[in-house]
């Protein structure tokens, strides 16, 4: 180990320790002047708020595991819902979805250096996917990367 690693480790261990002691003067003074149910109270207010908010219709890019027939990739989307389904479907969604081959539409591609690669149809694409998001509103698909053919089983 040099010296000039260790010397910024001890550094990264002071700025951490000199930060951890101002949050502790900030908290003290706080407490002093500012009473805990207030604080308390604040915070039960502001998830009140995010709660109620999250009822409106929002729009956002998500990022969608999709698997063809065994070859998995990534599109990103514009999907439109309800701020909880949103949520939720960002927070816990972790599967992919399986869309069969014979329900896209697609075409292969003949371009030096791609051949064999297919070429899905963006259009069929969000509506495979649309099916399968049943409480989101799926408006476009992004860049469709080009895959392999899948193998015939």
């Amino acid at each position: 180990m040099n010296k000039f690693f260790f010397c910024s480790r001890l550094n990264r261990i002071f700025v951490t320790y000199e930060l951890w002691y101002v949050m502790d003067n900030i908290l003290k003074r706080l407490r002093r002047y500012v009473s805990p149910v207030f604080l308390a109270l604040l915070v039960a207010s502001f998830v009140l708020w995010y709660i109620a908010k999250l009822n409106y219709t929002y729009s956002t890019r998500q990022r969608v595991r999709v698997d063809v027939d065994g070859v998995p990739f990534e599109v990103t989307c514009v999907v439109e819902g309800i701020g909880t389904n949103l949520f939720g479907y960002r927070m816990y969604m972790n599967k992919t979805l399986r869309i069969p081959l014979s329900d896209l539409r697609y075409r292969v591609s003949r371009e030096e250096g791609h051949e064999g690669k297919i070429i899905l149809d963006p259009q069929s694409l969000q509506s495979a996917i649309a099916v399968q998001l049943s409480d989101i509103k799926v408006v476009s698909v992004d860049e469709v990367p080009e895959i392999d053919k899948p193998q015939k089983k």
